[in-house]
């Protein structure tokens, strides 16, 4: 074999050895067709902690100054239909009517694991009504998860006026929230009126 025919075979000879051991170049994984990661959804609201039947007997006792027998029988008929609140309202209240009528109203609204708010309370009735009171009033709060829920008119629940133990109960409500107000003292009236009472954060004179 002569010189040209050895430098040939040795030049192709170094020229395969260079092709098997250069990396095969791979091309690069194209992610522009991709679609985005789902944004995260929105946090689950939070619900309100509830009270026991008997942390409410325990208070509606010893706020309206009455025995526990005669709150246990209002505050059972209360759970036994909506259960255990999310809220209370304790607070005092003046009512009067000739026919017409009118109720003002003033306490604190509480609520597990949050500060107390303050409430005023006032509305119009209509009815076979003559006299007037004043009392105090502990007002069992449903379904109430954030306190600036409060504000805003509550109907009267046409029908659920009844008394037990010497307390006087009804029920009010908005939206899906109820209240259920619970009276200790003379003249409720519950009964023979209908009207709404709006809470608000100040008081207001007139009732409408």
């Amino acid at each position: 074999m002569d010189r040209r025919t050895l430098i040939t075979a040795g030049l192709a000879m170094v020229g395969l050895s260079a092709c098997a051991t250069q990396p095969v170049q791979r091309p690069a994984p194209d992610f522009s067709h991709q679609e985005p990661p789902p944004a995260p959804g929105p946090e689950p609201q939070q619900r309100a902690r509830t009270y026991t039947q008997d942390e409410i007997v325990t208070g509606v006792s010893d706020f309206l100054g009455v025995t526990a027998e005669a709150a246990g029988g209002a505050i059972e008929r209360i759970f036994g239909q909506y259960g255990q609140p999310t809220g209370y309202i304790a607070g005092e209240e003046a009512s009067g009517a000739v026919t017409v009528g009118a109720r003002y109203g003033r306490g604190l609204l509480y609520m597990k694991d949050k500060e107390p708010v303050e409430v005023f309370w006032q509305g119009p009735s209509v009815g076979f009504d003559l006299g007037g009171n004043a009392s105090r009033v502990f007002t069992l709060v449903y379904n109430l998860h954030y306190p600036d829920a409060i504000y805003q008119r509550f109907p009267g629940v046409e029908g659920s006026a009844y008394f037990v133990g010497g307390l006087g109960v009804n029920y009010q409500r908005a939206s899906d929230i109820t209240l259920a107000p619970i009276r200790a003292g003379v003249g409720f009236r519950l009964g023979a009126n209908v009207g709404y009472l709006a809470y608000t954060r100040q008081r207001n004179i007139l009732p409408f």
